[in-house]
């Protein structure tokens, strides 16, 4: 099992908009690139892409939680 580490501290969210979709769900396929959610910091959104491929994802971290660098945001299998 792989994980998708934040690069960076902010809050995390799993769409790009609350009205919209989230990018991955829990249980889909992930391919490298992917963006699988953003990470906000004083009104800066910033993609987080996978940089591993797997066929399903799991998040860790809930939408809107505050994270911190390096803390594991999904798990890729």
């Amino acid at each position: 099992m792989a994980q998708l580490l934040s690069p960076l501290p902010g809050t995390f969210y799993r769409a790009s908009a609350p009205d919209k979709p989230p990018f991955k769900a829990d249980g889909d396929a992930v391919a490298v690139g992917d963006v699988i959610g953003l990470i906000e910091v004083m009104k800066s959104f910033h993609e987080v892409r996978a940089d591993v491929a797997g066929t399903s994802i799991r998040f860790v971290a809930e939408n809107e939680e505050p994270v911190m660098a390096g803390a594991v945001l999904a798990e890729v299998g």
